[in-house]
This record gives C-alpha cells, structure tokens and sequence, in this order.
C-alpha cells in the first residue's frame, strides 16, 4: 500500500503561481512512476504531468506545458509539481497518483494509488 497527501492548493490570481506537494508512505516510493492530474467540476478527471522514478522521463499535457513542472525528491518521499502563469482555465481539485509499474502512462486507470485531492482555484 502506498498512501500519498497532497498538500499547497489555494486560491490564486491568474498569473500567479503554486506549488504543490505529495507525500508518501508505505510501500517504497522510489520505484514508482508518479502522475498529477486534475478534475473540475463536471469534467472528467485529465492528465497533467508525470514523471518516471528517475526523473528521466517527464510528460505534460499540452496546455501546461511551458507553465507547470513536476519533480521530486526519493529522499523525502515526495513529488511536487510547480504552478506558473496560472489560468483561470486551470482551476479544478488536483490529485497526485503512483502506479507500481515502471513505464509513464497518461491513463488514471493505469494509476493504483491516489490521493485524497487538494483544490486549486484561480481567480480573473
């Protein structure tokens, strides 16, 4: 079992920035490809950025690309992905997930682990 928490959502202003955090336990984080993704609401749950456990391989979806980074640190168990030149467009509940398999998938079903989501709203 691995659980994760997420943490730094809030409000913003369009252009502003976040940095969200997601801390893990249980069973060894290292190995796992770490994903973020975002739902608004009535929307479905979308991809956002994931990253191999290396930190080799990243990907983003096309409209945070140039804006958003994910990263993280094996030391402490943690990824985090950075906000930038945040959208009113971007608001939605952020969640973090871990799948035990080594290949980066965009999938959530492809995911086994997640968090319980912390919200990201950005005001006009």
């Amino acid at each position: 079992q691995v659980q994760l928490v997420e943490s730094g959502g809030g409000l913003v202003q369009a252009g502003g920035s976040l940095r969200l955090s997601c801390a893990a336990s249980g069973r060894a984080f290292v190995r796992n490809v770490m994903g973020w993704f975002r739902q608004a609401p009535g929307k479905e749950r979308e991809f956002v950025a994931a990253m191999d456990w290396s930190g080799g391989s990243t990907y983003y979806t096309d409209s945070v690309k140039g804006r958003f980074t994910i990263s993280r640190d094996n030391a402490k168990n943690t990824v985090y992905l950075q906000m930038n030149s945040l959208k009113p467009e971007d608001t939605a509940v952020y969640y973090c997930a871990a799948s035990v398999g080594s290949i980066v998938v965009r999938t959530p079903r492809r995911y086994d682990y997640w968090g319980q989501g912390t919200q990201v709203t950005v005001s006009s």
